[in-house]
């Protein structure tokens, strides 16, 4: 009798997993990572930071800046006794220097997750596709997945039942829109996307989420979308690389996205969801490489 060992076996490790999209997972995974998010809140409040991922380095690379994505995940490595590398594209050059196959190997030998913020969804899924470690979808033009689990970790804590939770969005059919129609099938939410003409979210996720269940209505009235909604979202009007549109989203969203008053007001939740990026990936970290 001949027998064969699977790539992960042959080297004790078990099989890897991505996080591209919501989509790639289903709800049974994702609750366990809201699940574990919550423990490892609750453990950082009651002792201080674990050693879960003592040993473990994740590479964190960036085509995009920001200040969430990356104090997030660099803290919640810290926090799990692990460490982190920030990487440029000046010291890659995916796909002029370096091919994004070859950069997926490297990368693999040297470090046990790699994160990425980045431009192309196909370049996001080729490195996922050739590394051999977990890589983790810091955001792309198409999704951004990381915003949601820290979105529903955040309606969790307040207590929300996800089922038929109607929830509104106010903005362009972006990034941040499509995770919310993946996120609206998976969990049962009621989303009204309100969008200026134009700006509707991308076509196909919206054709899956809807194929997979998910209550969606996409309106160009806020005030029809508010309605009845218990969470009010919104989002930057032009994101990076659409500075060139930046005036023409101006003239479709009247009012910059939120006023001041508004974001300090009782009911905003804004500080309380940004600080949960934190815990939302240390929860997904957690799940992926513990």
């Amino acid at each position: 009798m001949t027998t064969s060992l699977s790539a992960a076996e042959a080297t004790g490790k078990r099989a890897k997993r991505d996080f591209v999209t919501l989509a790639d997972w289903d709800r049974k995974d994702l609750e366990a990572v809201l699940a574990e998010s919550v423990r490892l809140k609750a453990e950082l409040k009651a002792r201080g930071p674990s050693d879960r991922l003592r040993g473990r380095t994740l590479a964190m690379i960036f085509h995009k800046p920001s200040l969430r994505t990356r104090v997030s995940f660099e803290v919640a490595m810290t926090q799990l006794g692990g460490a982190s590398i920030f990487i440029t594209d000046r010291e890659i050059g995916v796909d002029s220097r370096e091919a994004v196959e070859d950069v997926a190997r490297v990368l693999s030998g040297y470090v046990d997750a790699i994160m990425i913020r980045t431009f192309s969804h196909d370049l996001v899924r080729k490195l996922a596709t050739h590394a051999s470690v977990p890589v983790v979808n810091g955001l792309d033009d198409r999704y951004h997945p990381c915003q949601i689990l820290a979105d529903l970790l955040t309606l969790r804590e307040l207590g929300m039942d996800f089922e038929g939770l109607p929830v509104a969005w106010f903005g362009d059919g972006n990034n941040v829109a499509n995770s919310w129609m993946e996120a609206a099938a998976i969990f049962g939410l009621d989303l009204r996307l309100a969008v200026p003409k134009g700006y509707e979210p991308d076509p196909e996720v919206e054709r899956w989420a809807r194929e997979a269940g998910g209550r969606i209505t996409i309106t160009h009235d806020p005030l029809a979308a508010a309605a009845g909604a218990r969470m009010l979202y919104t989002d930057v009007w032009a994101s990076m690389g659409q500075e060139a549109e930046a005036e023409a989203r101006r003239q479709a969203h009247r009012g910059e996205e939120i006023a001041a008053d508004v974001i300090d007001g009782r009911s905003s939740v804004v500080f309380h969801q940004a600080e949960n990026r934190l815990h939302a990936q240390k929860g997904l970290l957690a799940h992926l490489l513990a």
